[in-house]
């Protein structure tokens, strides 16, 4: 219950920042800047839906050791991935970690009734977070955008979640 108030409190404080800065003609953040599986990925706003506490899922038997299930988010049927193990990182997770991760869904534009499982998230991001950024490297995934690097030299993947949703790997959950 604890998490769920604390995940409100900061979807709250997010908004009111977001409009804050809107207001003041400031730039506004483009991504929510995520950790899975030790890895740093940084996800466009505008292709974001809501944040929501892990609530559990149900299995789907025959399907891909990275899709969790399905699970209704406010109302909606819904499948969840893990972007660990969609990426090849082999992370089993204790219920306490599970506990402590959030459930992204993806912008309804995208029109992917599919949501990803994040492991923590780091706070927003923009541009000025970073000190350097270089494209993504050859033979990366199509929906790897550039890299980035902050002061304390922390490689930050950008992951279009619009290409990410079309890719036949996403689509194909089937084992």
């Amino acid at each position: 219950m604890a998490n769920r108030e604390a995940l409100k409190d900061f979807q709250a404080r997010l908004a009111v920042r977001l409009q804050e800065a809107r207001d003041e003609g400031v730039s506004v953040s483009s991504w929510l800047a995520v950790e899975s599986a030790g890895g740093h990925f940084l996800l466009p706003l505008a292709q974001l839906g809501e944040i929501f506490p892990w609530g559990g899922a149900q299995s789907v038997p025959y399907t891909q050791s990275w899709f969790m299930g399905v699970t209704s988010l406010r109302g909606t049927l819904t499948g969840v991935v893990d972007l660990a193990g969609l990426l090849g990182a082999v992370q089993p997770r204790s219920e306490q970690a599970l506990l402590e991760s959030s459930v992204l869904a993806l912008n309804g534009a995208l029109e992917v009734n599919a949501a990803l499982l994040v492991d923590r998230l780091a706070g927003l991001r923009g541009v000025q977070a970073f000190v350097a950024s270089e494209p993504s490297a050859q033979g990366s995934p199509v929906y790897f955008g550039s890299a980035y690097v902050d002061e304390q030299g922390m490689r930050w993947q950008e992951l279009d979640l619009q290409a990410l949703s079309r890719h036949p790997a996403f689509l194909s959950i089937s084992a």
